[in-house]
């Protein structure tokens, strides 16, 4: 090989690199030998690296299940599901910290404004509604990873993916329900209505959130904490990113038939409906909570909180919309 054409395949691989490795792996070298003929003929060239550029993100947002060129395609439903597991997952760690801090002060207090009342009632209401939606959710897939592993010809491709999401939902329930005995509502009684959150979930949710904290800005503080809190602190988002890293790995390689296909895509879109109420009592108590609250104040993390959830929250719509039109036997034009 030439110097000159050693550079162009150099330059070729730079650009490829706006594609996902998959697309890469696919169609790289014809992609890549079309580019080294063209800058022989054309050595520089913004728009040819704006239009490979808007390629790769676009590819990469297909991929995603975010965008998408082929209508009912059962491996979009997939990226799609995958996608919107992810959004949620994201979403739900912060927005189960703002609950678990809101459900310590109604511990101890009635919240002084309606506004905070009517977020909690709101956003208590979301989570039960996602998680019921979860357990529906989650038997269908793991039957048919179970059946996936029992089968000789899938099990190499499940195994990773299962195991991941096992150790990660592992280790967050054994160390989530280690540190919820430290609750800081322990021993107080919930105000009116009673029993709006089960002391235990409370609990368990405030343990399991842990690192949405601003203590990680200001070190002297945290140093004051225990060793062993520290340390989970740290522990549990790497725990609940392998736990949605192997659900992701799950429904993207398991073999789901039209119609499981389609109930997962429906409810992934009425979970993106239940984030909606849930970002929505969120909002409500942000701009409800005056200054010097306590435990119902709302602080600068839970601003950005809301931000990263409303982010979230689009993606999830978006990729939930997606599947539901791409599953197989939906109409065309009837999900957005």
């Amino acid at each position: 090989m030439t110097a000159p054409r050693e550079a162009s395949a150099r330059r070729a691989a730079r650009l490829l690199r706006w594609y996902p490795a998959a697309w890469r792996a696919r169609y790289g070298d014809e992609f890549a030998e079309l580019l080294i003929a063209e800058f022989a003929e054309q050595p520089r060239s913004w728009r040819r690296a704006a239009d490979i550029a808007r390629g790769g993100l676009l590819a990469r947002l297909t991929r995603a299940g975010l965008a998408s060129h082929r209508p009912q395609s059962p491996e979009q439903v997939r990226a799609g599901l995958a996608t919107a597991a992810c959004a949620l997952a994201a979403f739900g760690a912060l927005g189960l910290a703002m609950w678990a801090q809101l459900a310590t002060g109604w511990a101890w207090a009635p919240p002084a404004a309606a506004g905070t009342t009517i977020a909690m009632v709101a956003m208590s209401a979301a989570v039960l509604l996602l998680a019921v939606l979860g357990l529906l959710a989650g038997v269908p897939l793991a039957w048919s990873a179970a059946c996936g592993l029992a089968c000789r010809p899938g099990r190499r491709a499940l195994r990773g993916p299962a195991l991941l999401a096992v150790a990660g939902a592992g280790v967050l329930a054994v160390g989530g329900h280690h540190f919820a005995s430290a609750w800081p509502g322990s021993g107080a009684h919930p105000w009116a209505p009673h029993g709006l959150v089960p002391a235990g979930v409370a609990a368990f949710s405030w343990a399991a959130t842990l690192s949405v904290s601003a203590y990680w800005a200001h070190p002297a503080a945290l140093a004051a904490f225990p060793g062993a809190e520290i340390a989970w602190m740290a522990l549990s988002p790497a725990a609940l990113a392998a736990a949605v890293a192997g659900v992701a790995g799950l429904v993207r390689r398991l073999d789901l038939s039209p119609g499981i296909l389609c109930y997962e895509a429906w409810l992934a879109s009425s979970a993106a409906a239940a984030m909606t109420v849930f970002l929505s009592g969120a909002c409500c108590w942000v701009l409800a909570a005056s200054p010097g609250s306590g435990l119902f104040h709302a602080g600068a993390i839970d601003t950005g909180s809301l931000a990263v959830m409303t982010l979230a929250l689009v993606m999830a719509q978006r990729a939930a919309g997606l599947a539901r039109k791409s599953a197989p036997g939906s109409r065309p034009g009837s999900a957005g």
